[in-house]
């Protein structure tokens, strides 16, 4: 999931841009590289002689395809999201190498760990009433504040369902923003919120259902997630844990976490 690209034309080539972007933003690395979901975006610790320590991040596409909410979602979410606790973005920097579009993104660095170093939660977290109270306040923020923007839609909702969840698709009456990606690899233990490139409205209740689903390995953190988290025991709750479990049982038949697909189809079967 989290590797370089498949070839390495494709590898060259990032690192050529991150290169160059570099420079044009006058940092200096000073961590590993970490790549993205298939390789498909590369970070690495920085140094900035006005923000001293950054994370520099570096999405692609090929250059007739670099638009849009993944291209946009972490500039749109710096001024969407003032108060809620993420990175602050310094500076973007777009440029073009060899057919394919680049933007780095100059980020504050988060000194503080990830919960997880993955989406799948597989060790248990014993985390303090403060640090719920405070992901609490962010999402619902998230969730009030207005945007156009669409994580989730419903007539994905009306394939999905049916086809990976094997349950009738609802429509949904209740939608609210999300941060669209929301799992414990994303958040820190401060916390602070990572990679919103694809926020936008889903289901009521969506993150919430997001964090639970990929935690359903660990019962016990799975457990306060419902406690902390009480969406997730309304009926707008329920409706969004089956959404998220046809999303993640897609993600399954494609390859991805396939230890989640029986705790899932056993969520499904709990809830309907």
């Amino acid at each position: 999931m989290y590797s370089p690209p498949t070839t390495r034309t494709d590898e060259q080539r990032t690192l050529a841009a991150q290169s160059a972007a570099a420079h044009a933003l006058g940092i200096t690395f000073t961590g590993p590289r970490q790549w993205g979901y298939q390789g498909r975006t590369l970070g690495q610790q920085a140094r900035h002689p006005a923000h001293g320590a950054c994370w520099l991040r570096l999405i692609s596409a090929p250059a007739d395809q670099a638009n849009g909410k993944l291209w946009d979602g972490t500039a749109e979410a710096a001024a969407a999201f003032p108060t809620v606790h993420k990175p602050a973005l310094h500076a973007l920097h777009d440029l073009d190498h060899d057919g394919f579009a680049f933007r780095a993104e100059l980020s504050e660095f988060i000194a503080s760990p990830t919960c997880s170093p993955e989406p799948v939660l597989r060790t248990e977290r014993n985390l303090a009433p403060a640090w719920w109270t405070r992901l609490r306040s962010d999402l619902d923020t998230i969730a009030a504040t207005r945007t156009t923007r669409v994580a989730v839609r419903q007539q994905w909702i009306a394939r999905a369902l049916p086809q990976h969840a094997g349950v009738p698709a609802p429509d949904i009456t209740h939608w609210a923003t999300a941060h669209g990606d929301f799992h414990f690899a994303n958040i820190t233990e401060d916390p602070v919120i990572l990679d919103w490139e694809g926020f936008g409205t889903a289901p009521l209740g969506y993150d919430a259902a997001m964090l639970y689903a990929y935690s359903l390995l660990t019962p016990a953190t799975a457990a306060t997630i419902r406690r902390e988290l009480p969406v997730l025991n309304t009926p707008a709750g329920t409706t969004a844990l089956l959404v998220v479990a046809a999303d993640l049982l897609q993600s399954c038949s494609r390859g991805d976490h396939p230890e989640l697909a029986d705790p899932l189809h056993s969520l499904v079967t709990s809830l309907t």
